[in-house]
C-alpha cells in the first residue's frame, strides 16, 4: 500500500551526531539497513536515522514518510548491489529506482555451492556486473558476489567479535573470505593470519588489505586443514565462519588455538545445541551458543564461543 507524503510512522532508528552522520548514513546504506521509505531527522546536535532493523543502541522514533514509498521488496544491499531472493522484475525496477546509490539488482541462481563458496546470480535490473564497493564501520571493501561470499548482515557480528577481543591479541581466520572480519579485528590484533581456499577471494582480501592501509594481516590461500602444518603459532583467538562445514575442522582449530583461548565456530542448523556434544568431545573449558541471525524456514546461522581448556 502506498503511502502518502507527511504521515508518520514509529521505527526504529540510531541516534549519530551530526559530525558523523554522513559516515554512518553511508554504513547503514551498504549494510542494507537504513529505512528508504523514511526521511531521516534531525533533533539538536543529533541526527536520527532511520533502520529496518534494531542493531546495538537502537531506540524508537518518529518519522516521516516519503511520496510513493511503499514497502519495498525484501532484499540485502551490499554497496550499489541489491540482492533479491525473489526472481521478479517489476519488485527489481521499483528496488533500482527507489535510491540513486543502487546500480544493480541481483537474484541467486544458486545457493552457496562448490569448494570456492560461490554462488551464481542473474542480473534484474540496472548494470550487469556482480562487483560493488562496500563500506563498513569505517573500512572499504571491494566485493564480486560471483567470486567469493560476502554478507552485509553479519556486520554486527563483526562486530562483536571485535568488542569480545583483547588488545594485542594473535588471531586466526580460517575461512576468511574478501577479509571483512580479519580487517575489522585487525584493529585490536598484533598480527592476524586470513587463510581461504578460493583464490578469487583472497586476490580481493589482498586488494581490501592495500585498500585500508592495513599492515597486520597475512592473507594465505590455503585448505583449512592443512593451516596446522604450515603455521608456527597458536592463536589466541580461532575464527570459523563456514556455516556449512565449520564443525569438521575443529580438530584443526584445537591445535592452532593456544590453551585457554577462544575459537568461534559458525554453523547453520535446525535446533538448539544441535553441534554442542560434537563440541564437547574436545578439551573445551565452556561453550556458549548464540543466534545471529535467521536463514531460511526452520534454520538459522548460529556460533558457538568455545574457550579451551
Amino acid at each position: 500500500m502506498e503511502m502518502q507524503e507527511g504521515s508518520v510512522r514509529s521505527q526504529w532508528c540510531v541516534r549519530v551526531g551530526k559530525r558523523g552522520a554522513e559516515l554512518r548514513r553511508q554504513e547503514l546504506l551498504g549494510q542494507g539497513l537504513l529505512d528508504p521509505a523514511l526521511k531521516p531527522r534531525r533533533e539538536g546536535d543529533w541526527v536520527l536515522f532511520p533502520v529496518t532493523a534494531p542493531v546495538p543502541g537502537t531506540e524508537h522514533c518518529e518519522f516521516e514518510t516519503h511520496r510513493g514509498q511503499g514497502d519495498l521488496p525484501r532484499h540485502e544491499l551490499i554497496g550499489g548491489i541489491a540482492v533479491m531472493q525473489e526472481r521478479d522484475a517489476e519488485d527489481a525496477a521499483l528496488l533500482l529506482a527507489s535510491r540513486p546509490s543502487i546500480h544493480t539488482v541481483l537474484s541467486p541462481e544458486s545457493d552457496v555451492e562448490g569448494p570456492w563458496r560461490t554462488r551464481r546470480f542473474e542480473v534484474l535490473a540496472g548494470e550487469p556486473t556482480t562487483k560493488t564497493r562496500y563500506l563498513e564501520h569505517g573500512l572499504r571493501f571491494e566485493i564480486d558476489l560471483s567470486e567469493a561470499y560476502f554478507s552485509a548482515r553479519l556486520s554486527t557480528e563483526r562486530q562483536r567479535l571485535l568488542s569480545m577481543a583483547g588488545p594485542g591479541e594473535i588471531m586466526l581466520d580460517m575461512f576468511a573470505g574478501v577479509g571483512p572480519s580479519a580487517l575489522t579485528l585487525a584493529r585490536k590484533a598484533a598480527f592476524v593470519a586470513a587463510s581461504d581456499l578460493n583464490p578469487g577471494a583472497v586476490l580481493l582480501m589482498e586488494r581490501n588489505i592495500a585498500h585500508n592501509r592495513v599492515t597486520n594481516v597475512l592473507p594465505l590461500l590455503c585448505n583449512a586443514s592443512r593451516l596446522p602444518r604450515l603455521l608456527p603459532w597458536k592463536f589466541d583467538r580461532v575464527v570459523m565462519n563456514l556455516p556449512l562445514g565449520a564443525v569438521r575442522f575443529l580438530p584443526a582449530a584445537m591445535e592452532l588455538c593456544r590453551p585457554g583461548g577462544t575459537i568461534h565456530c559458525y554453523t547453520l542448523q535446525e535446533k538448539e545445541g544441535e553441534y554442542l556434544e560434537e563440541i564437547e568431545t574436545h578439551p573445551v573449558a565452556s561453550v556458549r551458543e548464540r543466534v545471529v541471525r535467521s536463514y531460511s524456514p526452520g534454520r538459522w546461522h548460529a556460533v558457538y564461543d568455545i574457550t579451551l581448556k
